[in-house]
């Protein structure tokens, strides 16, 4: 795949990568993600006929990050790239944080996505768990101290949920230095998701039809909070694929998007 680059409204570039020639699937991943987690499901996506599209949040990778930062921008840096691979007869999918995105780019853009696909949308304060403001201030010290490492496991351990033993495993991993450069988007997605209760206004103003999946290997927080998301959408529904704890393989995701697109 060759990188190419489409210029967000304040100008921040945007980096993509598109693999396949059918009717685009634009990805945008979740906390600590670049592009290239991303791939497996495109290439998947791109053996069923579809396009699988991948691109840098700002901050991370290859694109650009113009301050100030605020939710509404990442909205239209993912309207960006849908209106440069197909507008809208483009499907955005979305996963955890980045689902939050493609609700926003549905809802609040002019490039609104044909379809929308959200895996695991945090919203848990929907089910009786808000997100303590702490969380969210506890990693703005670590990053304003230079801690990024301090950041990234914190967010992992205390916010994602992670045992700490499944913490250590990842600082020791050869991903751990990727996860550190990027730190400093964690304020992005904190941001994004606030105090993790349903967006009402966004979500009813998504007219597009949206599938919510979760994985069976799930908390059931995290289920039941998807559940809820499906639930509060004019024309949403949910099922459930098989996976592991807040992901699942891209061979089991990708002919449930080329299912629901055929639909």
């Amino acid at each position: 795949m060759t990188v190419r680059f489409t210029t967000s409204p304040d100008g921040t570039g945007i980096a993509f990568e598109q693999l396949g020639d059918g009717p685009p699937v634009v990805v945008t991943g979740g906390a600590l993600s670049t592009r290239y987690e991303g791939l497996p499901l495109a290439r998947e996506l791109a053996g069923l006929g579809l396009s699988g599209v991948v691109y840098d949040r700002r901050g991370r990778g290859g694109s650009g990050d113009t301050p100030p930062y605020a939710p509404a921008r990442e909205d239209e840096d993912l309207a960006a790239v849908l209106g440069a691979v197909g507008g809208g007869a483009a499907c955005a999918f979305g996963v955890s944080s980045g689902a939050l995105i493609a609700l926003g780019a549905a809802a609040r853009t002019g490039a609104a996505p044909g379809r929308l696909v959200l895996f695991e949308p945090p919203f848990t304060g929907a089910v009786g768990h808000p997100q303590d403001p702490a969380h969210a201030a506890r990693l703005a010290d670590f990053l304003d101290r230079k801690r990024r490492a301090d950041a990234v496991a914190y967010f992992l351990g205390e916010i994602i949920g992670l045992p700490p033993e499944s913490v250590a495993g990842v600082r020791r991993s050869p991903a751990w230095g990727g996860l550190t450069r990027i730190a400093h988007t964690l304020r992005y997605d904190t941001t994004l998701l606030g105090d993790a209760t349903l967006p009402a206004g966004i979500l009813t103003a998504v007219r597009v039809p949206v599938l919510v999946l979760s994985s069976d290997a799930s908390t059931r927080l995290l289920q039941d909070a998807a559940r809820a998301v499906a639930e509060a959408l004019p024309c949403g529904e949910h099922r459930t694929v098989p996976g592991a704890f807040h992901q699942a393989p891209a061979e089991a995701l990708a002919p449930v998007v080329r299912d629901f697109l055929a639909a």
